[in-house]
């Protein structure tokens, strides 16, 4: 008696607990707005996305707070994640979709971060899609054995977001000879730079965006994708070759890109500052969850030629601690083919 006693005691308390829990959650969402940042300008695949999940992440959090994106192009990504992490609210009213590059960024070693990707509190991932370097179809590059025959001008929006990065591990790892062009301030300029022939690509972007952004061109082949980087091709490019691919077997070079490829997988990472607590991690992340399988959410994406392929906020942690664990002859082997030495 006394025993199922204390376990019915228990039980209430857990419930009391739970619904106190909520009724929080409840009290400070209600009436509030959370800001979403991306480093990129208005147009392009983050952009677009992030504006997609602000339409559908309220109605999954309690209280239904209004949701606000925010763009803070510049440094390559950098501008919007140190804002995240410095000047930003740290009490879960702000997220930032932080930029794939930085993945790499930190563990390589690279200036500029003023917190640790380690410090931040994932909430989850929407994509883990390869990217792709795509030129426009006027260029006379049509393969990557054509792009280690030529040089080839492709765009970027900063020396440390992945298509400034990933060309130029191509040029180190496989001899191509990309000329990368910095300074553009999202993927609406990349693609009109590239449209108008201003340069004859873009560094790099995954297929889903260029697909979502430039939904013609895909249609009428006007992109000619040339390689792919990540854990697998993409679904629509099952013949346009993948970086593991080029160089499985060397024992130099494979890791190197195994790291790069593992980092690429956590394509488009929401992420909440280092100082929010963790009861309200908790709830953005089970939102994130939640927004992710609603309908209405990937009809949308759907429409919007968006490919969605998540991971929960813990999967996106777990991965971040073991890419900051990299081994350093790794790191030291990645640095050189980043700065394009490494042969």
């Amino acid at each position: 008696m006394f025993r199922r006693t204390a376990t019915a005691c228990f039980t209430m308390l857990c419930i009391a607990s739970a619904i106190r829990t909520q009724a929080l959650a409840d009290d400070f969402y209600a009436g509030r707005t959370i800001s979403m940042s991306t480093h990129t300008a208005p147009g392009g695949g983050y952009d677009t996305l992030l504006r997609m999940m602000a339409r559908h992440y309220g109605k999954h959090i309690p209280g239904n707070p209004s949701i606000l994106v925010l763009n803070m192009p510049g440094a390559g990504s950098l501008t919007a994640f140190n804002h995240a992490a410095k000047s930003a609210p740290q009490d879960g009213t702000f997220l930032t979709l932080v930029g794939q590059g930085l993945v790499v960024h930190e563990p390589t070693g690279q200036p500029g971060l003023q917190a640790s990707l380690g410090s931040f509190k994932w909430i989850g991932n929407f994509s883990q899609a390869p990217n792709v370097t795509a030129v426009w179809h006027t260029s006379p590059t049509k393969t990557i054995e054509d792009a280690k025959r030529r040089d080839v001008i492709v765009g970027s929006t900063g020396a440390g977001s992945p298509d400034g990065q990933i060309p130029t591990v191509y040029n180190a790892l496989l001899g191509t000879r990309f000329k990368v062009v910095y300074g553009y301030a999202g993927g609406g300029p990349l693609n009109l730079a590239m449209e108008r022939g201003e340069i004859e690509g873009r560094g790099t972007n995954t297929w889903p965006s260029y697909k979502a952004t430039m939904a013609r061109a895909v249609q009428d082949k006007q992109l000619v994708p040339l390689i792919q980087i990540g854990m697998k091709k993409d679904n629509d490019l099952p013949d346009v070759p993948l970086l593991l691919d080029l160089v499985k077997g060397d024992a130099v070079k494979e890791p190197i890109a195994r790291f790069l490829s593992l980092s690429t997988a956590i394509s488009r990472p929401l992420a909440a500052p280092p100082g929010v607590p963790d009861a309200r991690v908790e709830i953005l992340r089970r939102a994130f969850d939640a927004t992710v399988k609603d309908n209405d959410f990937i009809t949308e994406a759907r429409r919007l030629q968006i490919d969605l392929d998540p991971m929960t906020g813990e999967e996106v942690q777990s991965a971040i601690v073991q890419i900051l664990a990299t081994p350093k002859d790794v790191i030291e082997r990645t640095k050189a083919a980043l700065e394009g030495t490494a042969r």
